[in-house]
This record gives structure tokens, C-alpha cells and sequence, in this order.
């Protein structure tokens, strides 16, 4: 009893300054992502749109999100950056088909957690299964719902409709107490003067800014993560083992929750994928958990967008609110009906059966997937002059 004494206290101490190095870090987020759409306008000015040419048309903006999340591993990240890049100038039409990249990309993660498994026969399919079942899931998504975002521009159009109504109903309103803009103003506008100072040019002086941008994201990240990591994870675990064996809704909020909570898709996927090898939880009890991953991964694009002020602050929250919708769809249509429930975890048992018989289908399909067909998808579409 007296060593519990003497020890809840250091502990308590312990968790409450790690719960302020993450609000401290959810502020430099927030700056980080200020500077990247100020360096934008800064470095290119009203020509911002001929920066991102070579994203110009689908295809190449959903192969740019996949492997860029494929080699960061962090969809948050490519998202924050994303909003960031948005609001210096990218359209928003180009930017979908990127967030639509990003939920493929992350998806490797899982299945490379998977492959601690390779050794153990029944228990490798097992986990391979789980963690392709999220690759198929939203390979699925795109296949659906970019032919349809081309054609009509749904998504563009809801996310619209739900940024307008954010930044000017008159219900949820957040002009009227955007205390956000004063809060990460200040050390923006410090290192753009500082910049111009020490004789950097305008345009020299936003490209200063976007990187630093870009490296503190991926600072912030990487921290905050492992910070989470510290304070949820025992805690998080619970939430699993409680929730996720209840049914496709408690998993699918479990999975929701506990991203929220971590900050990271990859890393509520690859806490189940274990499990899963193990026979812990069936393929079926997994499935919709990691579809909740997708929803709650989304919390950090909408932060992100919260840092943008002025005129393009309406289209980088619309790509948040997309990001949202989108997965939010993928659920309802994908998982909601019976049809096409099946087909994500016909394909992720097939290729797990193939997978134990014959390693080399493990490379394949993720050399195929996240980096050849990629590349195979830009040459396609700029040989066909889109």
C-alpha cells in the first residue's frame, strides 16, 4: 500500500505534463499548418494553381496521396499537409482524389505489422487477412465513389455545403469566436518577417515557410503519437477487448474512439492485427473496427483546417468535411450493404490463402498495389493526355 501511495502521485505528475506537451503540440499542429497556406500565398502568389500541374487530373492526385502516405506512413500527416496546401492555393477538386490516395497509402502499415507473423502458418493468414481487409476496403471506396465524384462532384459539393454552414450558418457559426487565427498569427507572421530580414525574397521566404511547415508536422506527428501511445494505449486495449467482440456497430465506434484518442489510423489497425493472428478475434469482428479507424482518422484534417484564416479558409475546411464524408459514405454504402460487405473479405481470405502458400504473393501484392499500379496509373493518364 505504501509503494502505491508513493507512486500515484509521480504518476499523476507524469501524466498531467504529458497531457500538456500534447496540447502544446496540437498548437504547434495548428501553426505548422498556418505556415505551409501563408507560404503558399507568399511563394506563388495568384499563380498557386500552376504549382500543382502535374496533379491535374484524378488520377495523378490519387496516386500522389497513396504513395506519399505509402512512404510517410501517416495519412494524418499527408491530410494536414493536404488542408495546409489547400489553403495556399490547391483546388479542391485535385485535392479529393489526393484524401481519397491518403486512405489508401496508410493502409500498408498494417499489413507490414502483419508480416510478424509470416512464420506462423494458420496465425500469419489470420493476421495477413486482417490487416488486407483495410487495404480492400478502401481500394473498394475509390473504385466506387471516384468514377462518381468525377461525374457529379458529390463529395465536393457536401463538403461545401458542410464548411459554408461551419464558417456561416447561423447555427454552428465559428466566425463569431475564431480564436484560432489570433492564437498561430503571431508566430507565423514572426518567422515571414524574420525571413524578409535576413534578405530572403517574398517567394523565398514562403518556400522557407512551407518547409519548416512540412518538418514540424512531421515532428508533431511522430510525437504526439508516441505520446498517446504512452497515456492510451493500456487504456485503449480495454476499450478493444470490451467493445470490439459486441457486434459490427461496437466495433465500428471502438474503432472510431480509439483513433481519436491515439491520433492514428495505423496504429488502432496494427493493435488489432496481433489479436487477430491470434484468434483473438475473428476476420468478421475485425472488419468493421478498422472501418471506424477510417472515421476517426479524419479528427486531424478538420484540426488542421481550424488554423486557416481568410479567404481559402471555407475550402480547406470543405476538404476536411470531404474527408469525412467520404469515409462516413464508405461505411454506409460499402459495409452497409450485405452485397458488397462480402466482397473486401472474399478478397483479404483469398489473398491470405494464397499468401501462406507462397511468400512471394506478400511482395506482390504490396509492390503491385501501393507502387507499380500507381505509377502505371500516371503514365496510363498522361499518355491519354488527361
Amino acid at each position: 500500500m505504501t509503494t502505491i501511495a508513493e507512486r500515484s502521485p509521480s504518476t499523476a505528475s507524469s501524466n498531467w505534463s504529458q497531457w500538456l506537451m500534447i496540447v502544446g503540440l496540437v498548437y504547434l499542429l495548428l501553426v505548422a499548418v498556418a505556415m505551409i497556406g501563408s507560404g503558399f500565398k507568399a511563394a506563388a502568389g495568384e499563380q498557386a494553381k500552376e504549382l500543382f500541374a502535374f496533379a491535374s487530373n484524378p488520377l495523378t492526385a490519387l496516386v500522389v496521396g497513396t504513395v506519399a502516405t505509402a512512404l510517410i506512413q501517416s495519412s494524418s500527416t499527408v491530410t494536414s499537409i493536404i488542408v495546409g496546401l489547400v489553403a495556399g492555393g490547391l483546388p479542391v477538386s485535385i485535392a479529393i482524389p489526393m484524401v481519397m490516395g491518403a486512405n489508401m497509402g496508410t493502409t500498408i502499415t498494417n499489413t507490414i505489422v502483419s508480416l510478424g507473423h509470416v512464420r506462423q502458418g494458420q496465425e500469419f493468414r489470420r493476421a495477413f487477412a486482417a490487416a488486407t481487409i483495410h487495404d480492400f476496403f478502401n481500394l473498394f471506396s475509390v473504385v466506387i465513389f471516384l468514377p462518381l465524384e468525377i461525374m457529379f462532384g458529390f463529395l465536393q459539393k457536401t463538403g461545401e455545403y458542410l464548411a459554408t454552414l461551419a464558417l456561416g450558418g447561423d447555427s454552428m457559426s465559428v466566425n463569431g469566436f475564431d480564436f484560432i487565427k489570433p492564437l498561430v498569427k503571431p508566430p507565423v507572421n514572426f518567422l515571414h518577417d524574420a525571413f524578409g530580414s535576413i534578405g530572403l525574397s517574398e517567394m523565398l521566404g514562403g518556400v522557407a515557410l512551407i518547409v519548416l511547415g512540412i518538418g514540424l508536422i512531421f515532428f508533431v506527428i511522430a510525437y504526439i503519437g508516441k505520446l498517446l501511445k504512452t497515456l492510451m494505449v493500456g487504456k485503449a486495449k480495454e476499450i478493444l477487448h470490451a467493445a470490439v467482440g459486441r457486434g459490427p456497430i461496437a466495433g465500428l465506434f471502438s474503432g472510431t474512439a480509439i483513433t481519436v484518442l491515439v491520433q492514428s489510423s495505423s496504429t488502432t489497425t496494427s493493435l488489432i492485427v496481433p489479436l487477430a493472428g491470434s484468434g483473438v478475434f475473428s476476420l468478421r469482428q475485425v472488419y468493421p473496427f478498422t472501418l471506424g479507424a477510417n472515421i476517426g482518422t479524419c479528427i486531424t484534417a478538420l484540426l488542421a483546417a481550424t488554423a486557416i484564416s481568410g479567404a481559402n479558409a471555407v475550402f480547406a475546411l470543405q476538404v476536411a468535411f470531404v474527408h469525412l464524408a467520404y469515409n462516413v459514405l464508405g461505411v454506409i454504402v460499402i459495409y452497409g450493404l450485405p452485397f458488397l460487405r462480402q466482397i473486401p473479405v472474399w478478397a483479404a481470405e483469398g489473398l491470405a490463402a494464397l499468401a501462406v502458400k507462397r511468400k512471394i504473393y506478400v511482395a506482390l501484392y504490396i509492390g503491385l498495389v501501393f507502387f507499380v499500379t500507381p505509377l502505371v496509373l500516371i503514365g496510363a493518364s498522361q499518355a491519354m493526355g488527361w
